[in-house]
């Protein structure tokens, strides 16, 4: 039976460019199209509300990086084991690995949301929030803490159904729950007038459609993966948490970093910069995802061909993987920097305050664009390697080690152009890192 599925399963081919791209093209896109309806709640706060509103939900977006962080950690880590495990064909203890780490998702969504609802009002103020903000930042973080057991299992299904060879399934499910959260969207906050309170909604029910859905799928037996009654191996989640841990690292530092720059815009520019810096993160996240979606999408294929030591395979796929992310580096650096004042002019009218501080940020944040796809791909390759001690480091260096130290310099030295500039020297830094990393251990984990 487990040579059947072997065969079967789409992880054993052998990878040319135009099948590992094709292998990979339904997780960058359903990555690309949840950047987006991400940012298209962004744009519906910001024309159907007001500036202040979108300023809270940078303000609330660490408690939002925490939750998928511990859906990501337990996806990416997670689904390196299963994959992993498949690749040496013990498909039983794959699908009750995969079934004990979506147990445990659940149970940690639920306590989230608990403790998150009874002290709201203590972590909006924590985050900084204005006596101005507030309202905003309360009424919009309680709904979505509702739907957080829910925005971890679609965090987890996401990777796993590439993890059991169906990535587009997994597109499908993000295109579908994007489209969704859209049309809420524009239900919820134009013709209902809803306001946040639409937005929250929106994104929520957008978060519970892929849950349910991934229920269902993984309830068939017609998957590599399925559900199967779980054998209560803590080493199998201590493991996931480890492996995973980089990613967990990323948002947890993604909240901290956030934090920081809303305070630091705060004090320079007031709540038009918190707007402001708004916008860059959320336009840095959807132009990111085309990094994200491939690192994902060819993760599993890594993860596979490891178990299955296959060294040429592993040859294969990582020089395909390099040549892609060099390429795309250099077009997203372009397209940015050519039509930066186009994609500000979407959130805020040419000529506002919030409009200037953007587009004047977006002078020097592409540059970042050039750096930063190896250094996810970087982070995501060790995870799927099981190395998750090198993968959290890269992962810490970008999003936090190196970010805290230019913001906390930066800024006092150039006022709000240090605040530019934080980001693209910290990718700088880490590519240099990451490159390093990469040719120290192409031997001993074969793909140099």
């Amino acid at each position: 039976m487990n040579d059947i599925q072997q065969i079967e399963n789409p992880l054993s081919q052998n990878f040319t460019i135009k099948s590992l791209l094709k292998f990979a093209f339904p997780t960058i896109l359903m990555m690309i199209f949840m950047g987006l309806y991400t940012v298209v709640d962004t744009i519906f706060v910001a024309r159907f509300v007001d500036t202040n509103a979108l300023s809270a939900l940078n303000i609330v977006c660490p408690v939002i990086n925490l939750i998928v962080g511990i859906g990501t950690m337990l996806a990416t880590g997670g689904s390196a084991i299963v994959a992993r495990k498949m690749g040496a064909g013990k498909y039983k203890r794959a699908s009750q690995d995969f079934t004990l780490m979506i147990g445990t998702a659940v149970l940690l969504g639920v306590l989230f949301a608990i403790f998150g609802t009874i002290y709201i009002e203590k972590i909006i103020w924590g985050l900084g929030a204005s006596s101005i903000l507030f309202p905003y930042c309360k009424e919009y973080l309680f709904i979505l803490l509702l739907f957080t057991p829910a925005s971890i299992l679609q965090v987890l299904f996401q990777n796993l159904i590439v993890t059991a060879g169906r990535p587009t399934i997994g597109m499908l499910l993000g295109v579908s729950a994007g489209i969704t959260n859209i049309l809420l969207d524009y239900i919820f906050m134009v013709p209902l007038q809803m306001g946040l309170k639409g937005a929250a909604f929106g994104t929520g029910i957008g978060y519970l459609l892929p849950a349910v859905i991934g229920v269902l799928f993984f309830s068939t037996k017609k998957s590599s993966l399925s559900f199967r009654k779980p054998v209560i191996d803590i080493s199998v989640l201590a493991e996931s948490c480890t492996n995973g841990f980089s990613e967990m690292v990323s948002q947890a530092s993604t909240a901290v970093t956030t934090f920081l720059f809303n305070q630091i815009m705060m004090k320079l520019l007031g709540e038009n910069g918190v707007a402001a810096i708004t916008i860059i993160i959320y336009l840095q996240f959807l132009l990111s995802t085309l990094y994200i979606g491939f690192s994902m999408g060819v993760a599993p294929v890594i993860s596979y061909n490891y178990g299955k030591e296959d060294r040429k395979q592993l040859k294969n796929i990582f020089s395909i993987c390099m040549q892609f992310i060099i390429v795309i580096s250099i077009l997203v650096f372009g397209l940015t920097f050519v039509f930066g004042s186009p994609l500000v002019c979407i959130f805020s009218e040419k000529g506002t305050p919030v409009y200037e501080i953007t587009r004047n940020g977006f002078l020097i944040f592409p540059y970042s664009f050039l750096f930063c796809g190896l250094n996810i791909f970087s982070s995501a390759a060790f995870t799927a390697l099981s190395n998750g001690k090198l993968s959290a480091f890269l992962s810490f260096l970008r999003t936090f080690g190196l970010i805290m130290i230019l913001l906390l310099t930066l800024p006092n030295l150039f006022g709000v152009i240090g605040v530019w500039l934080a980001v693209p020297i910290a990718e700088l830094f880490t590519m240099i890192v990451a490159l390093i990393f990469l040719y120290q251990n192409r031997e001993k984990y074969h793909y140099g």
